[in-house]
């Protein structure tokens, strides 16, 4: 039967798996920029142990995923966001293997991304160490030399129940009684068995590139280097965002919601309302702390950057509420209205616009506007109509004194280029937010912080621009891009962070964007993205607490109903 591989035309029979049609194609590399690591087909990811062909009453024929695609397969690599995701799954795997060797009983807990790699916490007896992290290394180099086949295979959920029981994993039995579904694929070797909610690659010696950190109480699990996927990439100490995710990972513990299960057994024994406010009350806390901060620093101008759906708006004008508690009359600026013309920003070879540089500002009438309202002269500040994708003609004038601090928001906020010289450093306050999730699907299985993003502006985007989901799913990629330029380099410049994560969010956003992701046909490009995000959706919840959320929380610059007026970014 003949099947089109990555736009070559080759003969598959029955039996065949994709990795042997790579290897027949020619497509096998072992440079790990160029290794097909999964497959696409249909809009959905496949493992290259996958046969495309059967027999079926002694004829061959194309398996239906591979039929309704008319026999088009694509190869993912570690460049595409998917296959770096089956790359990864594997290498947890692999990982949790290794610790059941050498630490039988040892706890597991995959919590967050620091940089290129993976924070892991153990919990065992005694306290893991630097010689732990090492044996832990060699046992993973071990089990990679094996090269054993990764097979999926698919159980009944009382079969995966129970197993899961009998091995002691109480967080996957208590999410899977939250499945909707009768059955559960996992992975398995030796007497381990576990699923990451995706594919893995065809063995295990194809994650070689890879190291690890210790990083008391836990480990950084480093990922190929996204530069080089040749070599594992630099783990970086960010101390700043260490601390904000374990602060948050403390939340957690004091809320008692670590994970989707302790979520939906909240939601369902009603005691979610008392999340919400518990939750929202910590927020609230926090940013009364932070004002305290800005206010002892005798900060003039307060930069707050974040990326994406990060709620800095509402970050900005809750900021301004606790200054005004402390006496000040704040004035709130948006970078926003210092972007330039449109048709003045340069294409590049695809002829596309790069909304995400910081070029987009005109960063010299910002710097000279800055000097010149913290001297107090009055100064008029430019206003940017979108409408039109052009500055006004006229602005507005503002003159500030010494009890007006100013709140800047924008992506951009942490630049250095943002600053002048002549601004003394102790006048100003930076700011990060993001939304940094640490809750999880279980201890193995986490939520990714860029998935809630994702979610939040998908949710935003439909209800107040009227955009689809596909739409902003398309923006998507150029606007991580410019995250990862513009503004991940910079978020240990800042001051503070602030965190503004709601534990509960998901069971809320998933009403709204659920039905809209169901609504994504296997035809589309982002189909796959989608289906990722309805999984993960699936074991959530739904949570009717929308009268419980305050109107000044940061979840209603999503969902609506935020009192405050705001610019969506």
């Amino acid at each position: 039967m003949q099947l089109t591989l990555d736009g070559k035309k080759i003969e598959a029979a029955c039996g065949e798996t994709l990795l042997t049609l790579i290897r027949r194609a020619g497509f096998y590399e072992s440079d790990l920029e160029k290794m097909p690591l999964a497959a696409m087909i249909g809009g959905e990811v496949f493992h290259l142990n996958y046969d495309p062909v059967r027999l079926k009453d002694g004829e061959e024929e194309a398996r239906s995923a591979v039929a309704a695609a008319n026999g088009q397969i694509s190869l993912l690599r570690y460049k595409d966001k998917m296959g770096k995701r089956v790359y990864e799954r594997t290498l947890l795997f692999v990982l949790i293997l290794a610790v059941r060797r050498l630490f039988p009983g040892a706890r597991v807990l995959v919590q967050y991304s620091l940089g290129q790699g993976l924070y892991i916490r153990l919990e065992k007896t005694p306290a893991l160490s630097l010689s732990d992290t090492l044996l832990l290394k060699d046992e993973c180099l071990s089990i990679l030399r094996e090269d054993f086949q990764l097979t999926r295979e698919r159980l009944n959920i009382r079969d995966a129940i129970a197993f899961f029981s009998k091995d002691g994993q109480r967080d996957k039995v208590r999410l899977l009684q939250w499945r909707k579904f009768s059955y559960f694929d996992v992975y398995r070797h030796e007497n381990y068995m576990d699923y990451f909610y995706g594919e893995m690659l065809p063995s295990t010696g194809y994650c070689r590139v890879f190291n690890l950190e210790y990083l008391y109480p836990g480990m950084v699990l480093l990922m190929p280097d996204a530069k080089n996927p040749n070599r594992p990439a630099t783990y970086r100490h960010s101390p700043k965002l260490a601390a904000v995710f374990y602060e948050s990972d403390e939340w957690g513990r004091l809320l008692r919601c670590s994970n989707v299960a302790d979520l939906n057994d909240m939601i369902a024994n009603g005691s979610v309302r008392e999340l919400v406010r518990v939750n929202e009350a910590l927020h609230e806390k926090s940013y009364a702390g932070l004002a305290d901060r800005i206010v002892k620093r005798g900060a003039r101008a307060v930069l707050l950057a974040g990326p994406s759906s990060s709620g800095k708006t509402t970050s900005a004008n809750r900021l301004y509420t606790h200054l005004r508690v402390l006496g000040k009359n704040p004035v709130l600026l948006s970078l926003d209205d210092y972007y330039i013309d449109r048709d003045k920003i340069p294409v590049d070879e695809k002829g596309e616009r790069d909304l995400e540089h910081i070029e987009t500002l005109d960063l010299s009438r910002f710097r000279e506007d800055l000097e010149s309202l913290l001297k107090g002269m009055e100064t008029e500040i430019p206003e940017f109509n979108f409408s039109e994708g052009r500055r006004s003609p006229k602005g507005r004038m503002l003159k500030v004194g010494s009890d007006e601090p100013l709140i800047i928001e924008g992506i951009h906020g942490l630049n250095p280029l943002m600053l002048s010289d002549a601004i003394a450093k102790d006048s100003i306050f930076r700011v990060y937010v993001s939304a940094l999730t640490t809750l999880n699907l279980d201890d193995h299985n986490r939520i990714r912080t860029t998935d809630i993003r994702l979610l939040r502006r998908m949710v935003r985007d439909n209800s107040v621009r009227n955009a689809s989901v596909e739409y902003t799913l398309s923006l998507w990629p150029s606007v991580r891009n410019g995250e990862e330029r513009w503004i991940f380099p910079y978020q240990e410049e800042a001051d503070a962070f602030f965190n503004t994560a709601l534990v509960y969010e998901p069971a809320v956003l998933k009403k709204h964007i659920f039905p809209l992701l169901l609504g994504i046909g296997e035809e589309s490009p982002h189909y796959a993205m989608a289906r990722d995000l309805v999984k993960f959706l699936n074991y959530f919840a739904d949570a009717a607490v929308e009268d419980e959320i305050p109107p000044t929380s940061i979840l209603r610059e999503f969902i609506g109903g935020n009192t405050f007026y705001m610019k969506c970014d």
